[in-house]
């Protein structure tokens, strides 16, 4: 059984800023591929429940997420709340300004990235998959693959959480969600290139090949070049 990328995005909020970790949830949800363009949020009283959040609170991040562009509510037998076909371009930070605040957290969330990531890719291709998760996994780097520029970077964040979503630990999953949105402000300040795509699309195909063929070893060894090329990548727009 697949463990769901929206269990462990919709978990219980932390106590002291409801609202605002109510927001950043349902962002996260959005910006990670969990729920795509068009999809319906689960209903009001399930989704508070999952959230541990009042219904009002809840009403208030979604007016908010409403009133900047990512979703919708539709009234109505068939109503509720839907993400938007079309997203909001992403804010562009100058990456100078982007390294400036960061300071050392750029190489903290990429250490924590490689050691979650080369660990899922690993872990991954140790179990005995299902044929569920297999699709899901082959599903899912389909996608990443035919994308679009502008849906490129939401796809590719839900195939890496697919990998870690066929560990089998929810915990993992969601510790990947979290880190993969501190790194996502930080993707969108650089610009996408098609050779680094195409590069990109190379690499996920080697470590998901290796997952589907049970070996750990160069599931983890693709996985760690992915993330090296990223990461110089990254160093290079931001020094």
């Amino acid at each position: 059984m697949v463990v769901q990328a929206n269990e462990a995005v919709f978990r219980p909020v932390r106590a002291g800023n409801p609202f605002e970790e109510t927001v950043e949830r349902l962002l996260q949800a959005i910006k990670l591929g969990v729920v795509v363009p068009g999809d319906r949020l689960p209903p009001e009283r399930e989704l508070a429940a999952r959230l541990n959040v009042s219904r009002v609170t809840l009403r208030e991040a979604i007016h908010a997420l409403t009133e900047a562009g990512y979703v919708e509510s539709r009234r109505g037998r068939y109503g509720g709340t839907f993400v938007n076909e079309q997203l909001p371009k992403p804010r562009r930070t100058p990456a100078k300004r982007l390294a400036r605040d960061l300071a050392d957290g750029l190489d903290d969330a990429l250490t924590l990235r490689f050691v979650l990531e080369t660990g899922a890719a690993e872990a991954a291709a140790t179990r005995e998959l299902s044929d569920a998760e297999r699709d899901h996994l082959e599903r899912c780097l389909a996608d990443t693959s035919a994308a679009r520029l502008a849906d490129y970077r939401r796809l590719d964040s839900r195939l890496h959480l697919a990998i870690a979503e066929v560990t089998g630990s929810p915990s993992l999953t969601s510790a990947m969600a979290d880190v993969r949105m501190r790194l996502n402000e930080l993707l969108d300040a650089i610009p996408l290139l098609e050779r680094n795509i195409q590069h990109s699309n190379e690499q996920h195909q080697a470590i998901v090949t290796a997952i589907l063929a049970g070996d750990p070893a160069a599931a983890r060894q693709a996985m760690q070049e992915h993330l090296s090329g990223t990461a110089v990548l990254l160093h290079g727009f931001l020094a």
